[in-house]
């Protein structure tokens, strides 16, 4: 339903649903139900967020710790689309990679990201690829599934086609499933960026000595609800951003298709 209004009206309604959240927020916090320690106003968490930009906490400032955070994230992401989306279109492409993979693969994406906290502990410690490998654990099945299912549902007239001509298996990998499967990859792609990104936060909370989550848990341990906050409000800005990258990228390459 609200895909039939009008961006200027969707505009002026999530104004009103901010308006509305902060409104009440500030007036909770005003009201002294609870404590201004465990609930501070949003102006007090927006001082502490200009504070936090140029003034270190935890080793480091705000934005320092954002540049951690996305280091992680990036080398997480790109090591799960560069391995699950081509794996995807091989397992989609052939039976027998598909036959030897999918049991393995189907086992372990059911093991949650945060699950993999411990044995990425003890292999890396607080350093930089325990976070990676969490991220990349979260990011990879959706990049690989999609990548699949877009390889599976190509029209197999397609393929017989290029089979008839002799057409080498690299080029109809390339040139025909690859092509046929953008959209259903870029999905996998957006859905993967979300996920890693809860994960990388996940990560950061218990296996890491920089970024946002090291920051909110060493904020958590001095008492500093503003700080929690902060973090958290980084952490769903960054989120939003990286999400909308993502969804612009799908919806033009939709739009080129559509008009091809």
């Amino acid at each position: 339903m609200t895909g039939t209004l009008d961006p200027a009206r969707r505009l002026l309604l999530g104004a009103c649903g901010l308006l509305g959240f902060f409104g009440l927020w500030a007036t909770i916090a005003a009201s002294g139900l609870v404590t201004h320690t465990f609930l501070p106003g949003p102006l007090d968490v927006a001082e502490r967020l200009v504070a936090l930009l140029t003034t270190a906490f935890a080793g480091g400032t705000l934005l320092a710790h954002l540049g951690s955070s996305l280091q992680r994230f990036a080398a997480g992401y790109l090591l799960a689309a560069a391995i699950g989306v081509p794996l995807g279109l091989l397992m989609g492409r052939f039976r027998t990679l598909d036959d030897i993979v999918s049991p393995i693969f189907d086992a372990l994406r059911f093991i949650a990201p945060i699950a993999w906290v411990p044995f990425a502990a003890l292999w890396f410690g607080t350093g930089f690829g325990g976070p990676v490998l969490i991220i990349f654990s979260g990011a990879f099945p959706p990049c690989l599934l999609n990548a699949y299912r877009g390889a599976r549902h190509v029209d197999p007239r397609y393929l017989e086609a290029a089979e008839m001509l002799g057409t080498p298996s690299r080029r109809i990998i390339l040139e025909v499933l690859l092509p046929a499967s953008v959209p259903s990859i870029i999905a996998g792609l957006r859905i993967g960026a979300g996920l890693g990104w809860q994960s990388l936060v996940g990560a950061e909370l218990i296996v890491a000595s920089t970024g946002v989550g090291f920051m909110m848990v060493q904020a958590q341990s001095a008492v500093s609800t503003t700080t929690v906050m902060v973090g958290m409000a980084a952490i769903g800005f960054i989120g939003v951003l990286i999400d909308v990258a993502l969804r612009t990228i799908e919806a033009r390459i939709h739009r080129r298709l559509g008009g091809a």
